[in-house]
């Protein structure tokens, strides 16, 4: 069965009407830094039908940045129970603000974590080149690494630097909420 989907207008009708409850399954920081106002976090890696237990007798809504990592948990969610009635919200929060809904910030900057992996590979690549050029040889060999790693990471959808980069204590510590880059801030 195809993962439903829903634009922000829908979800804005569903949530004014109480029919919907808002799951966002980012990750913590990510959230602290914009959020759709009422939406409940579950980051994608803890999502399960269990963890939805109170949302009984509502329609589930899932969202995240773009729509990727949502469309991953409604999957996930739905592999558990094929009866669910979920949805995922087409553009995530991004589709959300371009449409002109409110947020919840508080004016900080956040980078999301898929562009803090990509800067912290890249940054990896970049020294590993300049210091195999300038000190030995044998630093190229974290080039193979951090390419081994990427490889890993598209073959299985599992990004142990994402992991890694998750628990950062700038990605869990955040108690009140900001602006993302991603969102235009």
């Amino acid at each position: 069965m195809p993962i439903q989907t829903i634009d922000a207008a829908t979800l804005k009708s569903w949530l004014e009407k109480g029919e919907a409850a808002l799951i966002d399954v980012r990750e913590p920081g990510e959230h602290a830094a914009s959020s759709i106002p009422g939406a409940k976090l579950l980051p994608l890696s803890g999502i399960s039908r269990q963890a939805l237990s109170e949302f009984a007798g509502k329609k589930l809504v899932i969202h995240c940045q773009a729509g990727k990592r949502g469309g991953t948990a409604c999957e996930k969610l739905l592999a558990e129970d094929p009866a669910l009635e979920i949805y995922n919200l087409e553009g995530g929060i991004a589709a959300w603000i371009a449409a002109g809904n409110a947020v919840k910030t508080s004016g900080k900057c956040f980078l999301p974590l898929d562009r803090q992996v990509q800067l912290t590979v890249g940054l990896g690549l970049l020294l590993s080149v300049l210091l195999g050029y300038t000190i030995a040889s044998g630093f190229f060999l974290l080039c193979a690494v951090f390419g081994a790693g990427l490889t890993f990471a598209g073959l299985t959808g599992h990004c142990g630097l994402a992991k890694l980069l998750a628990k950062a204590p700038w990605n869990t510590g955040c108690t009140t909420a900001s602006a993302s880059c991603c969102a235009g801030k």
